[in-house]
């Protein structure tokens, strides 16, 4: 599966410098003409992208995540995490999922894929995986506190409204599909397990 990298509606200017290099987040500047000739720096942060992964079992349900990570609020999502430097966007989501879930599948389908700000160069992908078995237990980061939970598809549509969701760019999605009967159908037929 070919993945093309969605272009940010903000770009990062390939005269933009490396001023500032971390752990996660790299900060760039740049100098940029105003519209009355003037000029100002601007700034812009790099992170690597991440993949978010919905796995649709067998039976129909969708396997989430209820989180616990060091200075940060208990959470509820999906699979996922960063894509490692130089790994294919596909097998960060498959490495993300197997190590939070001990599961492979046989399908993954992208869904969607987002810049989820401006400010930032990052783009977030979000796979349905389907023909999931487990082979392995979890092997989670030290980090991470991961309680697997299986719902159904409705149950899904509503955990988006719960405040403790942390995939927020698909609300809308869930929101359209609570209110308009075609847009439900096809979500939940995104979401129907291989036959």
């Amino acid at each position: 599966m070919k993945i093309v990298r969605p272009i940010s509606n903000q770009p990062l200017p390939g005269h933009a410098r490396c001023v500032y290099k971390g752990k996660i987040f790299d900060v760039y500047q740049w100098q940029q003409e105003m519209y009355d000739g003037t000029t100002k720096t601007f700034e812009k942060l790099k992170r690597p992208d991440t993949v978010i992964v919905f796995p649709v079992l067998d039976d129909g349900s969708i396997l989430l995540t209820e989180q616990e990570q060091p200075n940060k609020a208990p959470f509820i999502g999906a699979c996922g995490g960063r894509v490692d430097e130089d790994e294919d966007i596909l097998e960060g989501a498959k490495r993300e999922f197997l190590e939070e879930t001990g599961h492979e599948a046989s399908e993954y389908t992208l869904w969607k894929s987002v810049h989820p700000a401006s400010k930032i160069d990052w783009v977030v992908y979000f796979f349905i995986a389907k023909g999931c078995k487990k082979i392995s237990d979890q092997s989670l980061d030290g980090g991470e506190k991961i309680e697997l939970k299986k719902v159904s598809f409705d149950e899904l549509l509503q955990i988006g409204r719960n405040p403790k969701f942390m995939e927020k760019e698909i609300i809308p999605d869930f929101y359209e599909a609570l209110l308009d009967k075609e847009k439900y159908a096809e979500l939940k037929q995104l979401f129907s397990p291989l036959t």
